[in-house]
């Protein structure tokens, strides 16, 4: 269950850092609130999961899922640069992501 929560919350930072982009410099009423619910539940629930999981092992995960995420998003949404030497190093974010979940 622990990484169940992990893995929400990991989703969540990407749900608000994108959400961001759609505030307008928080000047747009539902993007932020929006954005800061999710801000808010990824705290909570990396809070819930730090309980059973070590901490720098929760934290290096729950930030890993938010970067590869967000840059993912980045690459769809807002036509961010997908160079092949970028993707390599997404993918090595996430190798070192699921490497923690094994030892973890």
């Amino acid at each position: 269950m622990p990484w169940t929560l992990l893995f929400l919350a990991g989703l969540l930072e990407i749900g608000w850092a994108v959400g961001l982009k759609y505030t307008e410099g928080f000047s747009r009423l539902w993007p932020t609130t929006l954005t800061v619910a999710a801000m808010v539940g990824s705290v909570v629930l990396l809070g819930l999961a730090v309980k059973q999981i070590p901490l720098g092992t929760a934290y290096a995960v729950w930030t890993g899922i938010g970067a590869v995420g967000t840059a993912v998003f980045g690459i769809l949404l807002f036509g961010d640069a997908a160079t092949p030497a970028r993707l390599a190093c997404l993918a090595l974010v996430a190798c070192g992501i699921i490497g923690l979940k094994l030892v973890g």
